[in-house]
């Protein structure tokens, strides 16, 4: 038999025993997974204290409604878009993602066996006094081959269940990035609401500024004649200060709550479509809340924190198999000749083949040391994964508990609104025919100021929790509504 047949025969075996190695190393020592039990209610609050939550229809979901659809204002459509695709945190979520699966193909890399070409040539002189020959040699080795470089047989589970948590890592960073998604989309409605509140008390403000103004002006020409005593005018001019004021507060205010939305952004902002007043957001405030064991599946942080789990529980397999004999591979083919022109002459073939076993006997409490850190880390998961649920199941009871309450809420100050206006029309009628002081109508003027401020941020409140339910039951991630078919 040729060499080459020899070759090419133990290239076989090599091949064989790297494949029976595959099928063997199926055993894995990793705990069975079992998702822990949700430490939560099986039901929300009810928002009336009494009626439970309906679980509404598949279609209905947050998840399933669009952002588009959800927020009908094009103005925060256009803004909810630009910053989708420009905001910085979204951008290194999304550079995670990529980060992670290139480390978990580079973990996967290991459950196949590295095979590198290479090609060597030396040229060596031996001096007369060691020489064999009793003169001096020049001596030359030229190589060329295919060489394995130590492939672990994976017996125990050990490089698979590495393999397991890489992947599981992966598809966490995966979901963190989703759930930054949706974070943006509610954080820029938010930021954008609360812009337009500001603007709509600013726009009141300047108004009252402008009225008080007038009034002023009036009292001052009374006083100029003496129909008019100083208290007067120095009650109107409180009023106007107090209103130059509130406007000056406002107005920064509302110039911050504009600097927010060009951070969520990340750009800045020109020809967008023009904005709506709180009355025409329209924003889908009806969302049925489903059942608490629906955010399991619908919320990508809990996902998140389920395969942060995963994979934790997978190092533990990766941990016990340490403890256990590592069988490692090395072995090559090639040829090798003195002479560079002879390299690929018949009888120039070599091989080699130098499987490994290593057998743990004493390292001092490593491995041990090493599984406590992996269990440890694994409860810590538990942990993580069940504060998660919790978390998310109390931002959904504190949207609910919310929805009805803020409903009643503006209800009751609309009416205040309207008792306040009519208060100070009957305390000026009654100041001009002499019946009430100044100072009612002073006191008038400004409880209805605070009041259609304190109104107006009740409606902000308002959109803001249909916002955070959208957001707590895991909507925003589509960018149109998902239609449910029947049957599925």
């Amino acid at each position: 038999m040729s060499n080459s047949t020899k070759a090419a025969k133990m290239l076989k075996q090599i091949t064989l025993s790297l494949l029976a190695a595959g099928v063997l190393a199926g055993c894995s020592l990793a705990p069975t997974y079992t998702r822990p039990e949700a430490p939560i209610s099986s039901v929300y609050p009810a928002e009336d204290g009494g009626k439970a939550q309906t679980a509404g229809n598949a279609a209905d979901n947050a998840t399933n409604i669009g952002w588009r659809e959800f927020f009908p204002d094009q103005r925060l459509q256009a803004l909810i878009a630009i910053a989708l695709e420009n905001n910085r945190d979204l951008r290194v979520a999304a550079l995670r993602v990529e980060e992670a699966r290139g480390l978990y193909n580079i973990q996967s890399a290991d459950r196949w066996p590295n095979v590198n070409a290479a090609a060597s040539g030396s040229r060596a002189r031996t001096p007369a006094s060691i020489s064999p020959t009793g003169a001096a040699m020049i001596s030359n080795t030229y190589q060329v081959g295919l060489s394995l470089a130590s492939f672990e047989l994976d017996f125990f589970g050990r490089v698979r269940s590495l393999n397991q948590a890489a992947l599981s890592q992966y598809l966490a960073t995966q979901e963190a990035q989703q759930a930054v998604h949706i974070s943006l989309v509610a954080e820029m409605a938010k930021a954008y609401l609360a812009e337009r509140g500001l603007a709509e008390q600013q726009e009141y403000a300047q108004r009252t500024l402008e009225s008080r103004q007038a009034a002023y002006k009036i009292t001052k020409q009374r006083f100029d004649v003496g129909a008019s005593s100083a208290l007067d005018l120095r009650q109107d001019e409180v009023l106007v200060e107090s209103a130059r004021a509130s406007l000056a507060i406002l107005a920064r205010q509302r110039a911050q709550a504009v600097n927010t939305v060009i951070l969520l952004a990340g750009k800045p902002l020109s020809d967008l479509p023009p904005a709506q007043p709180l009355s025409g957001q329209n924003i889908v405030t009806d969302i049925p809340a489903g059942l608490p064991s629906d955010l399991i599946a619908r919320r990508p942080d809990i996902r998140s924190a389920e395969q942060q789990l995963q994979a934790t529980n997978a190092n533990i397999g990766a941990a016990r198999a340490a403890f256990f004999p590592r069988i490692s591979l090395t072995a090559g083919i090639g040829t090798a000749s003195n002479e560079l022109s002879n390299l690929f002459q018949t009888g120039t073939q070599t091989w080699s083949f130098a499987p490994q076993l290593v057998l743990p006997i004493f390292d001092a409490g490593r491995n041990r040391a090493t599984l406590t850190v992996a269990e440890v880390r694994n409860n810590v998961a538990v942990a993580n994964y069940e504060k998660t649920i919790q978390t998310a199941f109390r931002e959904v009871s504190d949207a609910l508990v919310a929805r009805s309450a803020l409903e009643e809420q503006i209800d009751a100050q609309q009416k205040v609104q309207v008792a306040q206006a009519e208060r100070l029309k009957l305390a000026e009628q009654r100041y001009r025919n002499g019946v009430a002081s100044s100072l009612d109508v002073l006191d008038a003027q400004r409880q209805l100021f605070a009041d259609e401020q304190l109104l107006i941020q009740a409606r902000v409140l308002r959109l803001t929790n249909a916002v955070d339910l959208y957001r707590a039951l895991g909507g925003g991630w589509s960018e149109n509504t998902v239609t449910a078919q029947s049957g599925k």
